[in-house]
């Protein structure tokens, strides 16, 4: 499995914001804040997300409390969306977006008491499993319907995943394409899409009624209702599919449609008569509207939004969080944080560790040990911002073990110089050149300076080498790319180790684009990533998937954690329903409400 290079390079961005952090996650055990109801305001951890049945996916959703109907919420938005289209859907701007005007077979629900499970949508349920997983069948709600009126069916599904394969849907998830294609290069089972009158073959993708979708697998596809959950997999109408021009303009399904949008400035969502709660077990339609404006910097977002005044009261942000300016205000004053909400992101921060230059492991440990990774999160925002880490699996998957630390690097956080000269000496590479590329923003020049002195104080000889923001991940991408350590943010896709794993460290995937930035192609892990993607049982596969995070951290040591994201995000004391939902690294929209 590989996550799109969209996705990699917007964690690059957020990592880049000054103290602001914005992506998305999963996990059960929502966060909250004293008002909402919520547990407490501090992030919490993961446990495992069951798959509903159609009880679980009968709507409407339970109701918020304290839930008014009516008014307008403003919200405070940096960056403009860049698409509407679903297939191309796979950054947090417009996941969070999505949740509003977009449906699927399948979402993530977090009910009142801030428990998750993946439920059907559009579905009946989260899906029925047979054949050890190789079929899937789903079966369609009744009701369902376009913002324009027309019935959603089971061919407007297979256009949807038809249309995925054409070559104009660069941006979007491929998961559910190479499954379907049993094959990376998936394009060429479906090179146009359905454009041209070709389909996958029945025994791919079968729609024998208008409410049935069955789809067919070579191999076991245990994770099929998590990834069907994601944004990128949302219904498209057959009927309305403008192709490149359905970015602008889609038809919705959610229980908001799209008035009227001015990209870079404005967008107005207002409600879908169409969309019934009774289809709906997991979203709500109590604002009137969402006003959204663009171009909101974090500092400008934050102090609208703290200062309570006016519209700022009913204001909030999608994605934008707290800067680091502003952060000691939102924080340190016992009113201001009750409009506050935190938890954990997907992003783990770390550095790969090129295997391809650095072949004697006791270098690699004298790297692990001189790296100073409470240097790496201070200019982000510290701890408010980040939570430093041992590990490269999130607290939000299931199976993490937050005591893991297996060369003391919680316990000594600035670095072990020392060890890590002991380590050099032995392997006989005192002096040894290291080179050491970092992105060219302000907050990575800081970070470089820190790091490359503790990679000095340890016996390297460092030589800092500068990158370009916009082309980082294109250049640390190369396989050949002349670098020994270089920093790499990855996020789950859903709550499995299944998408961190195999895509950072499975050695059959290494080529120039790879997300195994570290080169790693050690045996036992190609080996151990096929054996645990086919264990049905998703409790007994986490406990496998953390023993294999432990070999390649402990006995390949190809990469340096640094530290687990966290978001901080503020509210206007105007907005009801405020709670943090880890599913989407930030506060759920669908569940706002305006106090009257």
């Amino acid at each position: 499995m590989r996550t799109n290079p969209v996705r990699r390079l917007r964690a690059t961005v957020v990592a880049l914001a000054t103290g602001a952090l914005l992506l998305t996650a999963c996990s059960s055990g929502g966060g909250g804040g004293p008002s909402d109801g919520g547990k407490d305001d501090e992030a919490t951890e993961q446990g495992l997300v069951a798959f509903g049945d159609a009880a679980a996916s009968e709507g409407p959703a339970e109701d918020v409390k304290g839930a008014q109907s009516g008014g307008t919420i403003r919200v405070l938005q940096r960056d403009s969306f860049s698409t509407l289209d679903p297939a191309q859907i796979y950054v947090s701007d417009e996941m969070m977006l999505s949740t509003l005007i977009h449906r699927r077979l399948t979402t993530v629900k977090m009910d009142n008491d801030g428990e998750y499970s993946v439920i059907g949508d559009l579905a009946t349920d989260s899906g029925q499993r047979s054949d050890d997983g190789k079929t899937w069948t789903y079966k369609l709600k009744d009701g369902i319907r376009f913002s324009d009126g027309s019935p959603i069916t089971s061919k407007d599904f297979r256009h949807t995943f038809e249309r995925q394969f054409a070559k104009f849907v660069t941006e979007g998830p491929i998961f559910l394409q190479t499954w379907l294609a049993g094959s990376q290069d998936y394009r060429k089972a479906l090179p146009d899409g359905p454009y041209k009158g070709d389909h996958l073959p029945d025994s791919v993708l079968e729609t024998p009624d208008d409410k049935t979708i069955v789809f067919h697998f070579k191999e076991p596809q245990n994770d099929l209702p998590y990834a069907l959950a994601m944004a990128g997999y949302s219904v498209v109408s057959e009927k309305a599919d403008t192709k490149e021009k359905y970015a602008q303009n889609p038809l919705t399904t959610g229980p908001y449609k799209i008035q009227s949008f001015k990209s870079g400035k404005s967008m107005t969502l207002v409600r879908n008569t169409e969309w019934d709660p009774k289809t709906d077990a997991s979203r709500h339609q109590y604002p009137d509207k969402f006003e959204i404006t663009f171009n909101h910097q974090y500092e400008d977002s934050s102090k609208r939004i703290l200062s309570d005044t006016g519209e700022n009261a009913r204001a909030v942000s999608f994605t934008n969080g707290v800067d680091a300016g502003t952060m000691p205000q939102v924080l340190g004053d016992s009113k201001v944080k009750e409009r506050v909400r935190t938890g954990y992101q997907i992003y783990v921060a770390q550095y790969a560790i090129n295997m391809d230059r650095i072949k004697d492991k006791k270098v690699r440990e004298a790297i692990v040990h001189a790296m100073p990774i409470k240097s790496v999160l201070a200019p982000y925002g510290g701890s408010a911002s980040g939570t430093l880490a041992a590990g490269v699996l999130s607290p939000l998957l299931p199976g993490f073990e937050k005591d893991y630390d297996p060369f003391g690097k919680l316990k000594k956080p600035l670095g072990d110089p020392e060890k890590a000269r002991k380590l050099l000496k032995e392997a006989g590479k005192e002096g040894m050149k290291l080179t050491y590329a970092f992105n060219n923003s302000s907050e990575d020049q800081k970070v470089s300076v820190a790091v490359a002195d503790a990679l000095k104080a340890a016996g390297f000889d460092v030589q800092r080498k500068e990158l370009p923001a916009d082309t980082y991940y294109d250049l640390v991408g190369k396989v050949d790319n002349g670098f020994d350590i270089y920093r790499n943010n990855w996020g789950h896709d859903w709550v499995s180790a299944s998408t961190v794993i195999p895509p950072l460290f499975d050695g059959r995937t290494i080529q120039d684009g790879s997300s195994n930035y570290s080169h790693t192609n050690d045996e036992k892990v190609n080996s151990e990533i096929d054996r645990i993607s086919a264990i049905a049982d998703p409790e007994k596969a986490a406990k496998e998937w953390w023993k294999l995070q432990k070999y390649i951290i402990e006995d390949v040591t190809s990469i340096v954690p640094a530290y687990y994201y966290k978001q901080v995000q503020i509210q206007g004391s105007k907005i009801g329903g405020a709670v943090y939902n880890d599913d989407l690294s930030g506060v759920d929209p669908t569940k706002l409400y305006v106090k009257q």
